[in-house]
């Protein structure tokens, strides 16, 4: 869901070291590492995830070949209501960007149609990313003391889960230069401020900038971009699965009118009748115990998250 900026806040553009875990460190150091980023960002880049570079190069040359074709045959995939090719409109709501997509659900059978090169990138793409995905889910359990360690990461790793793999294409913004006065040549919005709704997402791009963070209102953090890597945001199930100790991180993508970027988001989401509700452990030290968000399915929650306007505040509906 993008979010509005219907009230105008001066941006503040603040260059800091973000967080960077390295998988291959111990288990206990990872972990240590992986909770202090969520807790402080939501966000953090891995380093020797154990992806194969193969397995990477392969996915995204076939989404440049995809995006490359002309859009009528772009538009073959269907209309991305929910999987498909969709192009300016991002959302529901009238949300609009300066980006070209594709969406697919992890569901081997959803992109039965594409051709045999494009359906076996995106299947060995997909098993290894959530791979990757339910390490890390489960090495936040470890740190966070829950006894069940794949709490979070069996919502991802069960064949019903409504996890979705987006690949977006973001082209170099054609200026006018006969205008008067002259375009900005500042980089523009090309996804819109957002939190993602599903648990966690990885995260990877070309070597282009343009991915940005939040950690507060007004001020942006320029993620630099690392072909190499992941990035990993915390999404809003995680957010209340952790009871609000993990905080599901704002972001956006801009563009500019240098290079195209392209970017691969694998979105780890439950399966629609799953239940979110934090783990007993991380319930509180309070006398009562008490949850901050009520149980709820993620069927209601995805529900409420797409249909809400710009803007609109999601897990606060969720409170107890």
């Amino acid at each position: 869901m993008v979010v509005s900026n219907s009230t105008h806040i001066p941006e503040k553009i603040r260059q800091i070291e973000l967080p960077t875990v390295d998988l291959s460190l111990s288990r206990s150091k990872v972990s240590e590492l992986i909770i202090k980023a969520c807790e402080e960002f939501g966000f953090f880049k891995v380093v020797n995830h154990g992806v194969p570079n193969e397995i990477i190069e392969r996915m995204e040359m076939e989404s440049y070949e995809f995006f490359n074709k002309p859009v009528p045959e772009k538009q073959l995939a269907g209309a991305a209501d929910p999987f498909g090719y969709g192009s300016k409109k991002i959302g529901f709501n009238g949300d609009v960007g300066e980006v070209e997509y594709l969406l697919l659900s992890t569901n081997p059978l959803s992109f039965s149609n594409n051709p045999d090169q494009f359906r076996c990138a995106v299947r060995g793409y997909i098993e290894a990313v959530r791979k990757v995905a339910c390490e890390i889910l489960e090495m936040m359990a470890e740190g966070l003391w829950v006894s069940d360690t794949s709490v979070f990461s069996r919502l991802i790793r069960t064949v019903d889960s409504d996890s979705l793999l987006r690949i977006n294409h973001y082209p170099p913004l054609v200026l006018d230069t006969s205008a008067s006065p002259p375009p900005c040549h500042h980089h523009r919005v090309g996804f819109g401020e957002h939190t993602d709704p599903q648990i966690i997402t990885l995260l990877r791009s070309n070597d282009v900038s343009g991915l940005q963070i939040s950690p507060e209102k007004g001020v942006w953090i320029p993620v630099p971009p690392d072909p190499n890597s992941f990035f990993v945001n915390v999404g809003d199930v995680l957010q209340a699965l952790t009871n609000g100790r993990f905080v599901s991180v704002r972001h956006r993508a801009m563009v500019s009118s240098e290079k195209a970027r392209i970017s691969i988001g694998y979105f780890g989401g439950p399966p629609l009748n799953a239940i979110i509700s934090c783990p007993k452990e991380l319930e509180g030290d309070n006398k009562n115990r008490k949850s901050i968000y009520r149980e709820f399915s993620w069927s209601e929650y995805k529900e409420a998250a797409y249909s809400l306007k710009l803007g609109e505040s999601r897990l606060n509906l969720f409170l107890n």
